[in-house]
């Protein structure tokens, strides 16, 4: 999704045989969008948005009807990373304990070569924390090479910028900066140094993790709308028109994924690369979208469907059941130890225990899906904390509140207990006695300066509990 200017290739296409069995180490590719959520794509029934490669990578793979994110975009991007629930290891918004284990470790350790594109936004930069300024986290956090925004600098300032036209980006040490890249447009960049990372890598195991810049705002024009006007002032946002470019970068990103799709093709190695499609959290607020004939309010920062239910696609060719929709829960600690799972890693006391893989589904197999997904949400981003434990139809908060989250998306309607209907108490039954056996809920609305942040990075295992 970049263009890199010292050894990009533009993602040309030449074929060659399949290097390596399918089973023998697959090549994952994961692609987490930022700020998007299922009413967006046509493969879930979104109505205002074109996403042709999303819904053809669904026709001919994975769609998953259940996968669960946290509402905002750090806690989710460290408990896909470390496989941990959030009560265990998340302090800071914008932050990731560098002393934590990655998905990126985890497959440097079992002979993968790693790269993470896109958005970094993980050295403690809000609070100044202890190397912030290091520009060399990525590597430490397990990744061979890295191309990104965000790293050591953030939007303002002389070397600050936007993460869309002419952006600053931090590439394997060197800073390149608006100034040399003026008239670029990131994402292009981004993609074109993953395609050019696969390429270089095609006949070695790799795994890329791929956090976009797209689709967060500032919502401004792309590639395919900018038409004549002018480059270096791109990113000014004009508010009037935040549908319209939302729309139309929706429609880019898919367009992105469809370039990287393409790709492991004319490398020949589509056989052998897992691809992975998920989003960090819901569309934003101020974005409404037709979904199966309905308005969608988007809901980023808040717990309900819209802020924390979100698309997951996966595709690995010939293996994936073709045009599967699966009602599995996912929950974003699930992708850890299914990287393990693909890896064939042997996991041991560093690594997490709050995930389960869903690799065999990804081979049509039936797996060992979990009963219930679990949120532990403490933003520190001056949104509400909440907690709560969920199957794919009722929903239950600590404090009590129940819902039966299909028919009442925007939890409107409280069961009362005891006329919910016997199923649904059976359901409030077990996910009450869950969420007795969690940590305690975070019952303070958190800000960027609060002092006291308690985790239990110690607490009992709460998948396997005989583990």
């Amino acid at each position: 999704m970049f263009i890199f200017t010292l050894f990009v290739t533009a993602c040309p296409s030449f074929g060659t045989d399949p290097v390596r069995e399918p089973h023998d180490q697959p090549n994952v590719v994961l692609i987490m969008a930022d700020d998007v959520s299922w009413e967006a794509f046509g493969c879930y029934g979104g109505e205002d948005y074109s996403t042709p490669r999303v819904d053809e990578l669904a026709s001919k793979g994975a769609l998953f009807k259940n996968c669960f994110s946290t509402p905002i975009c750090t806690p989710s991007r460290v408990k896909i990373m470390t496989g941990q629930y959030n009560f265990r290891n998340y302090t800071h918004f914008g932050y990731l304990n560098p002393n934590d284990k990655t998905f990126g470790h985890l497959m440097q350790e079992n002979g993968y070569k790693t790269a993470i594109v896109g958005k970094w936004q993980l050295n403690g930069l809000y609070n100044n924390l202890p190397g912030y300024d290091d520009n060399m986290r990525p590597a430490k956090a397990g990744f061979d090479e890295f191309f990104l925004w965000q790293l050591t600098t953030g939007k303002t300032g002389e070397t600050g910028g936007e993460r869309f036209w002419n952006p600053p980006i931090e590439t394997n040490g060197k800073f390149i900066t608006k100034q040399q890249n003026a008239g670029a447009y990131g994402p292009d960049q981004m993609s074109d140094y993953l395609c050019d990372f696969m390429e270089r890598n095609r006949e070695d195991p790799f795994f890329v993790y791929y956090p976009m810049v797209l689709v967060h705002d500032p919502f401004v024009p792309t590639p395919d709308t900018i038409g004549d006007a002018p480059k270096e002032t791109a990113n000014k946002w004009d508010k009037s028109r935040n549908k319209k470019h939302f729309v139309s970068m929706v429609n880019y990103m898919d367009k992105i994924i469809g370039k990287i799709a393409d790709k492991t093709e004319s490398l020949g190695i589509a056989e052998n690369t897992i691809i992975l499609f998920t989003a960090d959290n819901g569309t934003g607020v101020g974005l409404t979208s037709r979904w199966n004939g309905m308005d969608i309010k988007g809901g980023k920062g808040g717990p309900t469907d819209m802020g924390t239910h979100v698309p997951f696609v996966a595709y690995w060719k010939g293996q994936t059941p073709k045009g599967a929709e699966l009602d599995d829960l996912i929950d974003f600690t699930d992708f850890y130890a299914t990287l393990a799972e693909a890896a064939g890693a042997e996991q041991g006391p560093r690594d997490p225990i709050d995930g389960r893989s869903f690799l065999p589904r990804l081979k049509g197999e039936a797996g060992n899906p979990r009963d219930w997904v679990f949120t532990h949400y403490q933003p520190y981003w001056n949104k509400t904390p909440q907690q709560f434990a969920r199957t794919e139809r009722y929903k239950l908060y600590r404090d009590g509140r129940y819902y039966e989250v299909p028919k009442d998306l925007r939890e409107e309607n409280d069961l009362a207990i005891g006329e919910a209907g016997e199923r649904a108490e059976r359901v409030r039954q077990e996910l009450q006695a869950f969420l007795d056996t969690a940590p305690p809920a975070p019952t303070v609305k958190g800000q960027r300066i609060t002092e006291h942040r308690p985790i239990y990075p110690d607490w009992r295992n709460l998948v396997d509990p005989n583990d």
